[in-house]
């Protein structure tokens, strides 16, 4: 049989569970996961490597109508993905009783590729089956799937079903990226975006989307297996760095503990994590700290 490789992106609108469904055919916990919407703001490229096939999963922020310069940095980062890929995993919400506007104007975006597109309708375990129906058939008079998967991402049984789906029309080619690689971004964004994370998770709804975390240092200590790393986190008011420091410093130190432990986990070595909280207004719309961030507006990676 021969080997076939190529690149796969996940797509859909904010929260529908496109992280969770990137960790879950990965095996590892690659992109932080939140249950507000937006989380993911970079593109990030994961790999499963078998016997047969080269997967390179392209996991994009949640489209959305973007309301300040991050949020048109990630809209262009998810629009970008639908080129040049090989085939699309499109994810929705198997709560929604219809397609809404934002799937609406995916589907007519889709309607400009010719890339084969596999829908997976996401999060069935938490409705009747009999609601999943109607859904799957509304979907189908709107856009020629190859394929319309129920499942639930957050349960696993469906892991093996979603890859051999893929797989199908994934072309014949060669390998991208050795076959130890899990994903390609750094360690450096890797510690970013977990430090983002339970930031996100432990805060109130106001302040998340106003965070911004970057590493300023990270330093390996082989003799020790010790990595030293310290990050500053960007709020975009005075108020909300009470908040992020929370009392007698409470809440940064839960956060850095909970991110500390994910590291550990996720890099094999001891983590020695130290974290600053720094005001900078509307740096959402800051060019210079988008850059300094790593959301490179005409970025295409």
């Amino acid at each position: 049989m021969a080997f076939k490789s190529g690149f796969v992106t996940i797509i859909g609108r904010p929260n529908v569970g496109k992280s969770t469904l990137l960790n879950l055919l990965t095996g590892e916990k690659i992109a932080i996961i939140s249950k507000k919407p937006q989380t993911t703001r970079h593109n990030i490229r994961t790999i499963v490597t078998t016997d047969n096939y080269q997967m390179v999963f392209v996991d994009t922020p949640g489209i959305h109508k973007p309301r300040n310069k991050l949020g048109q940095y990630m809209m262009q980062q998810a629009y970008s993905a639908f080129e040049d890929m090989d085939v699309i995993v499109y994810l929705v919400d198997a709560k929604d009783k219809s397609i809404g506007p934002v799937d609406s104007m995916i589907i007519e975006e889709l309607g400009k590729t010719s890339t084969p597109v596999i829908l997976l309708i996401n999060k069935v375990d938490l409705v009747e089956k009999e609601r999943i129906l109607p859904l799957i058939a509304e979907y189908s008079q709107a856009y020629d799937f190859k394929e319309i998967i129920p499942i639930s991402a957050i349960k696993g049984e469906d892991k093996d079903k979603v890859l051999s789906a893929i797989e199908k029309y994934l072309p014949e080619g060669e390998k991208f990226y050795p076959d130890d690689m899990l994903t390609d971004q750094t360690e450096k964004v890797l510690a970013q975006e977990l430090i983002r994370e339970k930031l996100l998770n432990l805060l109130d709804e106001e302040v998340p989307h106003g965070i911004g975390v970057e590493v300023i240092g990270f330093k390996e200590q082989e003799e020790k297996n010790l990595l030293e790393i310290d990050a500053n986190i960007y709020c975009e008011k005075e108020s909300h760095k009470g908040i992020v420091i929370g009392k007698g410093g409470s809440m940064l130190k839960k956060a850095g503990t909970m991110a500390r432990e994910d590291m550990e986990r996720l890099f094999g070595a001891k983590v020695n994590l130290k974290l600053w909280v720094k005001v900078k207004d509307d740096w959402r719309n800051s060019d210079f700290m988008l850059n300094e961030l790593g959301y490179k507006k005409n970025s295409r990676d």
